[in-house]
């Protein structure tokens, strides 16, 4: 694996972090500007980064995950509120289900957010109001999964400022998608891997985002005379942080190359390895930053709560730390620690005769 950007990507990654700290929120106020936030939505539409996962017109996706990854990283540097991994990873399943000229759509979650709904209730994350309409949900049949559609009408909701969560609540009706092909256990399986690989590159950029605003402001607030940025204490968290975000950049690049070139089961495996650290990794540059504002960090005017949200929802998305351990585990040791699912009284298999 060579870890170099390409000339393309260098550009890519460049003009993400650009177009993102122009049009993203620099302060807490920011996010109730509804003209900056609809530019920013307009612009990332325009720049064609929803469509990075669609069809290159011979099965594979037009960007690699690499690609999509370096503009995850670079909207979460900046706390951008505008919808990209939902609306991505919903083309990526449309994709591999044979579904053409496929609407912009989330992909619903169990409740715990850890993996794609097979019942209702579900949840759609990242699925803005002003770009998602739609979400899929997967449903069983005997060959693998066929996808069913069900429109959003929900209030957003959940604790991240930057990124919807919508309901979707049991009965709501499951409209036909027009697939070509059965999705197998394989194609959901890569594409956890690159949802887990968002997640991570997500989080990499909270915690670079993060630690430019906390390194700004150690630089800038005095105490007895001198910047609290020259205190060993302040520096040695500062320091911390920045090797966190370093390691868990490693293993997040790892994981967003295996999305394509390794095999599903490997993929999977280098991205729950990667959620781990970066989960881990975020919570605790986000704890560090907000306690090197001081008491400014546990007001509602410090963005420093703003990326540590985003960071709590991008860690549970497909699951945390915890979660990701417990399924290597699983596939290592075969031993069998995950906690077991509550079954809802409407299962998405009951309706998919509704479809045929």
């Amino acid at each position: 694996m060579d870890t170099r950007d390409t000339p393309e990507q260098a550009e890519l990654r460049r003009a993400a972090r650009q177009l993102a700290r122009e049009l993203g929120p620099s302060t807490v106020a920011d996010l109730d500007d509804s003209t900056r936030s609809k530019r920013l939505a307009a612009a990332v539409c325009d720049a064609g980064w929803l469509e990075l996962r669609h069809d290159a017109g011979d099965g594979t996706p037009l960007a690699n995950g690499v690609e999509t990854a370096i503009v995850a990283d670079a909207l979460g540097g900046a706390a951008a509120d505008v919808a990209f991994a939902g609306p991505v990873l919903g083309a990526d399943l449309a994709r591999r289900a044979g579904i053409t000229d496929a609407a912009t759509a989330a992909v619903a979650f169990s409740p715990r957010l850890t993996e794609p709904a097979v019942d209702l209730p579900g949840y759609a994350v990242d699925a803005a109001a002003e770009q998602v309409d739609l979400a899929y949900v997967l449903i069983p049949n005997r060959d693998g999964y066929r996808l069913g559609q069900v429109r959003l009408e929900s209030d957003a909701s959940g604790a991240d400022l930057t990124r919807a969560v919508r309901t979707i609540p049991v009965g709501a009706p499951v409209g036909d998608t027009g697939q070509s092909r059965v999705l197998t256990a394989d194609d959901i399986t890569q594409w956890t891997a690159l949802g887990l690989a968002l997640s991570c590159a997500d989080l990499v950029g909270v915690m670079r985002g993060v630690l430019d605003v906390t390194v700004a402001y150690a630089s800038e607030r005095k105490q007895f005379g001198v910047a609290v940025g020259s205190f060993q204490a302040v520096q040695h968290l500062l320091a911390d942080a920045r090797c966190l975000m370093e390691g868990s950049l490693s293993v997040a690049l790892h994981a967003s190359w295996a999305v394509d070139a390794l095999a599903p089961d490997e993929a999977l495996a280098a991205a729950r390895v990667a959620k781990a650290y970066c989960a881990r990794a975020a919570r605790t540059v986000c704890e560090n930053a907000v306690q090197v504002h001081g008491g400014i960090g546990n007001t509602w005017d410090c963005i420093v709560n703003v990326y540590l949200r985003r960071a709590l929802l991008s860690s549970q998305w497909f699951g945390d730390d915890g979660e990701q351990l417990d399924q290597l585990q699983h596939r290592i040791l075969r031993v069998d620690t995950r906690p077991i699912e509550r079954t809802s009284t409407l299962r998405m298999s009951e309706v998919a005769d509704g479809l045929s």
